[in-house]
């Protein structure tokens, strides 16, 4: 069964740093794009980091400079080392991954994780 499984959130205080990893595993022939994608309460989700098959990497500007995103394309994973955490960093962080299976094409999401940011 295919499916994304992140591991790495929790509780930090300010300028502290956290690092979310995301294993795409199942039954699949190809990954297009990885990224991490965030939803804190009261808002829409938004995207925060990805990276393509090529190495290719996209940030939000609200993360620039302080986040990093990677890839093991043999482990099919995505990393997203996130240094410098403030408050309005706060949010459930969901991996997503463009990938092919023997499903076809299609966009794939994590269950989400956790990062509170706060003192």
């Amino acid at each position: 069964q295919l499916q994304l499984v992140e591991s790495g959130g929790g509780s930090v205080q300010p300028g502290g740093s956290l690092r979310l990893s995301c294993a795409a595993s199942g039954g699949i022939f190809d990954v297009f794009a990885m990224g991490w994608y965030r939803q804190a309460p009261g808002k829409q989700r938004e995207l925060v980091a990805a990276i393509t098959s090529d190495g290719f990497t996209n940030y939000a500007q609200s993360v620039e400079g302080r986040f990093t995103i990677s890839r093991d394309t043999a482990k099919n994973t995505v990393y997203l080392q996130m240094n410098s955490l403030e408050p309005e960093d706060t949010a459930v962080y969901y991996c997503n991954a463009d990938l092919k299976s023997w499903r076809g094409r299609y966009d794939y999401w994590g269950q989400g994780t956790q990062v509170t940011v706060s003192s």
